[in-house]
């Protein structure tokens, strides 16, 4: 899977930038798209990785430029949250060679990779995708069959029920932030939200959703709390506003926090691995003296 290209000036493409560097494979990043040549060191490129903004013209593209750049032997793998695989793939000159790849800030210290196929792929890619990410990139990777990812739709569902809680005055930003923070923010890394059950007990949470669920929101929706901060361009950090207010300065405080955070929290997640076999329960029991 080796030269990579990395196109984009998405926030992302630096710490995928890094991640490929920290791997040792041979890669080339360009931020232009109109800069490409079609190959490095005289060989074509394996792998292109595109990251771009949520924007379904902007990406189709961003697309059809690599396709003539580069040729049907080059395997173009695109972030895409929200939309589908394929409507990216839908008059593109080689279909086949397209897959969906979704990261998260920071990439280079982060285990997450989202790859997403359809019927359309070549059944090969994602195989490959994977085996290159868990053993060169150092993630742990999943793969959806599906034309669409499901990591913005559990986050979209999150969402939309904080949004709920907070517009009809049931909570306000720093409840649910703390909320998510001091309870799901505790076991996530360890286990994941099914797994958990599981540990805890199935029961409990059956009789919980019973009762719960009927309540929950399904507006579809933008509160008009949220359309009103987009319309006073409150989009976060860099604009010196979102949810919360910011002062100069600040964005970049945050930023370095960030970053230590996500090293350490790897540090931990790797002393857990996502799946335990009997001997890694033992280490783990036996390391830290569990009575």
């Amino acid at each position: 899977m080796e030269p990579v290209l990395l196109v984009g000036d998405h926030m992302l493409a630096s710490g995928i930038a890094t991640c490929l560097q920290q791997s040792g494979l041979v890669f080339t990043a360009e931020r232009d798209i109109s800069e490409l040549t079609w190959h490095q060191a005289g060989e074509p490129f394996a792998l292109a990785i595109l990251v771009t903004e949520e924007d379904l013209a902007v990406k189709k593209q961003q697309l059809r430029v690599l396709e003539d750049k580069l040729g049907g032997n080059t395997i173009i793998a695109i972030n895409t949250e929200t939309i589908g695989l394929d409507l990216l793939q839908e008059n593109a000159a080689f279909p086949r060679r397209i897959i969906g790849l979704n990261w998260v800030e920071p990439a280079d210290t982060t285990f997450f990779l989202e790859i997403i196929t359809n019927q359309v792929t070549d059944e090969g890619i994602a195989g490959q995708i994977s085996q290159t990410a868990e053993k060169w990139w150092n993630k742990d990777p999943y793969i959806i069959k599906g034309n669409a990812g499901v990591r913005m739709r559990l986050m979209g569902a999150l969402i939309r029920e904080a949004f709920y809680l907070v517009e009809n005055g049931f909570a306000t930003v720093e409840d649910i932030d703390r909320a998510c923070r001091n309870d799901a923010g505790y076991y996530l890394p360890f286990a994941g939200n099914l797994r958990y059950m599981d540990l805890m007990g199935t029961y409990a949470y059956g009789m919980v959703m019973k009762d719960l669920n009927p309540e929950l929101s399904n507006c579809t929706r933008i509160p008009d709390f949220f359309r009103q901060m987009l319309s006073e361009r409150k989009s976060g950090m860099s604009s010196g506003a979102g949810f919360y207010a910011y002062a100069a300065g600040e964005m970049e405080k945050w930023q370095e926090l960030h970053r230590k955070f996500s090293v350490q929290v790897r540090e931990l997640i790797e002393k857990y691995p996502f799946n335990y076999s009997t001997e890694e329960v033992a280490e783990v029991r036996n390391g830290f003296n569990f009575r």
